[in-house]
């Protein structure tokens, strides 16, 4: 069973992570983990903050000569930025105020409640984990992740649906594996070049307002075997662990899994997907359901769709209270993103590859990678 923790703060010294429940002997390539880092980082309306942080990845336990012990994997980011914070954020005490404290909290984000919650005055200590800095270790978890799904035959990737008010409504025609060289050719990887400018325009035009901008993404997964989950308690099913994980994205307000919403306002017979016999086996004919039936996966592709909300970070900020005085006055603004949807469609990614992993763990069991490998290959003979 896969289990995993991030600790760290924003502008700290760095991220750490550690995941357990990888079978042994798995090869890890590095290359490619750093490369899902890199990925992370673009598109179109993030912030200096991106060109401060190189998001490199050192691998401190769990792996031995390249591949997987079957132990504990822990992993370290170093935050760059931490040479501009020493002071604000170091571990040792100090003598009177900490310089950038923070006591104006902004709308929308974590600051205020936080600061309720857990008594702080500096509502920088809330904001430093609240910060999406620390999806970067997850995205690092992710990939680990994505590369033992990889071996078994399964690819994940991600695309832009809407920024803002304006949508890529077009039809993916490409395989799942292919779906991120298409999508990351593009600077809000959206699939449509038409909706690609008009997206870009959109992001403009916030940023010349001083405001930040949402959208949608869309996720898949192809290659899963049938199976994965189960109807028999709640926290089995696979749509309860990927809801769960999508929505621990930090500005993530919706997840819809297939067709989602859209399914309320047709007809069960436009919507269930038929059964027929195809090379004498038995297929679905569409896929309104994502992948996901009963909360089961069927063997279709998984389709995830998340809507993220704006930013709560504006260079225009709305009007909120300084707890240090109770009085009106603008919000803070901390240094962020005008648009992160491109960089959550690929956080999504990993968040994903962690939730496939741990069903199919939970199914097949093992303990190398050989030894899942031909479970897999053996049920999906049969099934």
């Amino acid at each position: 069973m896969i289990r995993f923790l991030t600790a760290g703060e924003s502008h700290g010294k760095a991220l750490v992570g550690i995941i357990e429940g990888l079978p042994s002997q798995l090869e890890i390539d590095l290359d490619e983990l750093f490369f899902q880092m890199k990925r992370r980082k673009l598109g179109y309306g993030r912030g200096f903050r991106q060109k401060i942080e190189t998001d490199e990845v050192e691998i401190l336990s769990g792996v031995r000569h390249g591949k997987t012990l079957g132990s504990p994997i822990s992993l370290l980011i170093w935050n760059r930025d931490w040479e501009n914070w020493k002071e604000t954020m170091g571990v040792e005490s100090i003598e009177g105020i900490a310089s950038r404290q923070v006591t104006i909290p902004r709308p929308g984000h974590a600051d205020y409640i936080g600061g309720v919650k857990y008594k702080h005055t500096d509502l920088r200590n809330v904001l430093e984990r609240a910060s999406a800095r620390e999806t970067a270790m997850r995205v690092a978890l992710g990939a680990v992740c994505r590369q033992f799904l990889e071996v078994l035959g399964v690819s994940i990737g991600s695309r832009v649906t809407q920024i803002g008010s304006v949508k890529d409504l077009t039809d993916f025609e490409f395989s799942v594996s292919q779906m991120n060289s298409k999508a990351d050719e593009s600077v809000v990887r959206c699939i449509d070049s038409l909706a690609e400018e008009k997206m870009v325009g959109e992001i403009e035009t916030a940023r010349v307002k001083g405001d930040s901008v949402g959208g949608v993404f869309e996720v898949w997964g192809d290659g899963l075997p049938k199976g994965l989950g189960s109807y028999s308690q709640w926290d089995r099913r696979l749509e309860s662990s990927i809801g769960q994980s999508f929505l621990s994205l930090n500005a993530i307000k919706g997840v819809e899994i297939g067709a989602g919403f859209s399914l309320a306002e047709n007809y069960g017979s436009h919507v269930h997907d038929p059964l027929s016999i195809k090379k004498e086996k038995v297929a679905l004919d569409s896929n309104f359901s994502g992948g996901i039936t009963g909360g089961m996966s069927t063997g279709q592709p998984i389709v995830v769709r998340a809507a993220m909300k704006p930013i709560a970070t504006l260079k225009n900020p709305l009007e909120s209270v300084n707890l240090k005085n109770m009085k009106a006055a603008s919000a803070h603004v901390e240094r962020s993103d005008v648009c992160a949807v491109p960089a959550a469609a690929v956080i999504g990614e990993s968040l994903l590859a962690l939730s496939l992993s741990q069903f199919i763990l939970e199914k097949f069991g093992g303990d190398s990678i050989d030894e899942i490998h031909e479970r897999v290959r053996e049920w999906n003979e049969k099934s």
